[in-house]
């Protein structure tokens, strides 16, 4: 398992509010894209990842701060 890869994609959820929307949505096809997108992400990691409440990277996101956001310039809003 690439411990890295999985601290990034962590961190993106964290931080990136169009990938948290995008992955609250629809998490299988969200990874898939990023491993198209070179992310070496393996499916024990995927499956992990996607096991995983997607509550929690709302939770996670409100509690950083602001200034380490990314917000989504598309409009939408999470659901929660």
């Amino acid at each position: 398992m690439s411990q890295r890869m999985v601290e990034r994609v962590i961190g993106r959820l964290a931080t990136d509010e169009e990938l948290r929307i995008e992955f609250m949505r629809a998490p299988e096809d969200t990874l898939e894209a990023l491993r198209e997108q070179g992310w070496e992400l393996n499916l024990a990691e995927v499956d992990a990842l996607m096991s995983t409440d997607v509550s929690l990277w709302s939770e996670v996101a409100e509690r950083i701060d602001p200034r380490l956001q990314r917000c989504s310039l598309r409009g939408g809003k999470e659901s929660s």
